[in-house]
């Protein structure tokens, strides 16, 4: 089993990053002039704020692969995700209902995070299979260990040591009913067509 490694998506992140001394937050915040207003999303992420340079780099492959993608604290700025507060929940649940799919990025700091296993809770309480956790590593093959509960989602692979041909999204993959599902497939499609 293959997983994206740390080095993968910074490769992403660095590529938005003109001078050495930008911070990864600063870049993110910045991206929010450019941004257009959307009303739908194709992926919500959920992730750790302590991972900003993972964030930017699991954004912009996707983006780069033609996804809309909802980063809480890029897209609605306003939002104090240190308070616990039904007003930023309630934004929340509006996102993740304005999004087709949920990406949970694992990492070490994942763990930590107050606000991803209830994202995580919410999102699949409405939608039908389309959440999937998505392991950042120090190495492809190396094993990943999580919470318990996140083992009932798929896990998004990489294609890296099958086959060389796959590019974009589709070096991404999860196991679903026994078949490979390429990721954009899984973001793009329903569970029933797969």
């Amino acid at each position: 089993m293959a997983f994206f490694t740390k080095d993968f998506i910074s490769n992403y992140s660095d590529k938005t990053r003109k001078y050495s001394f930008e911070s990864y937050n600063d870049l993110l915040n910045e991206s929010v002039k450019k941004k257009n207003s959307l009303s739908n999303y194709d992926v919500f992420l959920s992730h750790s704020v302590k991972d900003a340079q993972i964030v930017l780099g699991v954004k912009n492959w996707l983006e780069e692969n033609g996804m809309k993608v909802y980063v809480d604290w890029i897209d609605d700025k306003q939002l104090d995700r240190s308070k616990v507060t039904s007003k930023t929940a309630e934004i929340l649940r509006t996102r993740m209902r304005q999004s087709s799919s949920l990406i949970y990025i694992a990492t070490d700091n994942s763990s930590q995070s107050k606000w991803m296993p209830w994202e995580l809770g919410y999102f699949d309480g409405y939608s039908f299979g389309k959440v999937a956790i998505l392991p950042i590593l120090i190495y492809e093959n190396q094993s990943f260990s999580c919470q318990e509960y996140l083992g009932l989602y798929p896990l998004v692979q990489n294609f890296e040591n099958l086959d060389r041909k796959y590019h974009g999204l589709n070096k991404g993959y999860i196991y679903s009913n026994n078949k490979i599902v390429f990721l954009s497939d899984f973001i793009k499609q329903s569970p029933n067509q797969w």
